[in-house]
C-alpha cells in the first residue's frame, strides 16, 4: 500500500491519502485519545507533536505542533496507517450498518478479502482503478472492477493471471473469479 501526502495552507497539517475509505460515517476532528475507540486514531495522537487528527471519507489530516518537524514524524504516521489496512481492516470510522455487513461473511470469505485488500487492491490503485469483492458462491469469487480498471482491455488478462492465480494460490476453494 503507498500512502501519498499533500500539503495543506497550514504548514503544521499534512493530508495523507492512504487509497482507501477513512470514513462511511462522514467527517470527524478527534485531539484526545480519549475521544475515540479507533485504535489508529488513538495510535497517531500518541506520536510526540500530533495534536489532532481529522478523518474525511477518504484523507486523513493530521495536526502538528510548530515544535515538531514533518522529517521527526511523517514516516511513523505512514507506517502506522500502512499497518492498519494491511491488517484487513476497511475503515478508520465505520457505522453500525457496515460493521454488520461484514460480521456476515463466512472464514473464506474474510480470508478473499483480506487478500483482496492487502495484496491486490494496492497493485491495482497505482493503476488509478480499485477492486471490491461482492460474492463467494460455489467456488466462484465474483468482483467489481472501479475506475481506470472498468472496461480496460487488460483487466481480464490481469483479472484471470493476477486475481485469480493469486486466490486460488492461497485458497484451494477458489476456482475461479469473474467480474460483474
Amino acid at each position: 500500500m503507498f500512502v501519498q501526502t499533500e500539503i495543506t495552507p497550514n504548514p503544521n497539517s499534512l493530508k495523507f491519502l492512504p487509497g482507501k475509505n477513512v470514513s462511511n460515517s462522514g467527517s470527524f476532528e478527534i485531539t484526545k485519545k480519549e475521544d475515540t475507540d479507533s485504535e489508529l486514531v488513538r495510535n497517531l495522537l500518541s506520536i510526540n507533536g500530533v495534536t489532532g487528527v481529522f478523518l474525511g471519507l477518504d484523507f486523513l489530516s493530521i495536526n502538528k505542533s510548530e515544535e515538531v518537524a514533518w522529517e521527526e514524524i511523517k514516516h511513523i504516521v505512514i507506517s502506522l496507517i500502512n499497518d492498519f489496512y494491511s491488517s484487513g481492516k476497511e475503515f478508520v470510522i465505520a457505522n453500525e450498518l457496515f460493521r454488520e455487513k461484514n460480521e456476515e461473511h463466512n472464514e473464506i470469505e474474510q480470508k478473499i478479502v483480506s487478500i483482496l485488500e492487502t495484496k491486490i487492491r494496492p497493485a491495482v490503485a497505482k493503476d488509478g482503478g480499485d477492486i471490491k469483492f461482492k460474492e463467494f458462491k460455489d467456488g466462484i469469487v465474483k468482483v467489481e472492477l472501479q475506475g481506470s480498471c472498468s472496461g480496460c482491455p487488460s483487466s481480464t488478462l490481469t483479472l484471470k493471471q493476477g486475481v485469480q492465480n493469486l486466490l486460488c494460490h492461497y485458497l484451494p476453494e477458489v476456482k475461479e473469479v469473474i467480474a460483474i
